[in-house]
């Protein structure tokens, strides 16, 4: 299969991120007036997190997690499609593609308070009370977000674990408050960074 290659293009870089953020604003900007608690979650909270410290460290992501309650989910579906978005389930995963020529890619997919992604994780997600304001929306408490990335442990939730161990947002002080499992995962990452 081939592939469409465009010119290299700034601009197209720096479209894509504000795609991101404009997806963001419009999608808790309707949770907001319609009143429902949520938190950005996943890659956009830890940008937010670690450009509080290094901007020159933040890594871009390309869709938008937002933590709400199951019990809201009728009452954020109806606010999101207000706002423009298209609910669809994809692979068990709420979604809300970005328009009617969405891509999943382009999409808010939603996380559920307090309950567990995957059965086999150690620890449910954090609540939607774990959030704190930041600019234009409310965000994941760092403790929150942390335990969250060290749930999920995937490849990207390790870099970004990476990120903030790299930029001094969390070290190995964090070891003792941490479950078990959890603890081990980041004294994995503290002793081998590299993998």
């Amino acid at each position: 299969m081939a592939v469409e290659l465009q010119d290299f293009s700034w601009k197209r870089m720096i479209e894509a991120v504000e795609a991101v953020r404009e997806r963001a604003c419009r999608a808790t900007a309707a949770l907001q007036q319609a009143g429902i608690p949520y938190a950005i979650a996943g890659g956009n909270a830890v940008a937010a997190w670690v450009a509080r410290v290094d901007r020159a460290a933040v890594r871009n992501t390309q869709d938008v997690d937002i933590l709400v309650r199951r019990s809201d989910f009728d009452a954020v579906k109806a606010a999101l499609e207000g706002a423009g978005f298209k609910y669809r389930q994809i692979l068990g995963i709420e979604c809300f593609l970005d328009g009617p020529n969405g891509k999943p890619r382009d999409s808010v997919h939603l996380l559920f308070a307090a309950e567990k992604v995957r059965p086999n994780y150690p620890a449910p997600s954090a609540d939607v009370t774990d959030a704190v304001p930041a600019e234009q929306y409310q965000i994941l408490s760092l403790e929150s977000l942390v335990r969250m990335k060290l749930n999920s442990f995937r490849r990207k939730d390790q870099v970004h674990l990476l990120d903030m161990l790299e930029v001094g947002l969390i070290d190995r002080s964090w070891l003792a408050q941490l479950l078990p499992e959890h603890a081990a995962r980041l004294q994995q990452l503290i002793d081998d960074p590299d993998g």
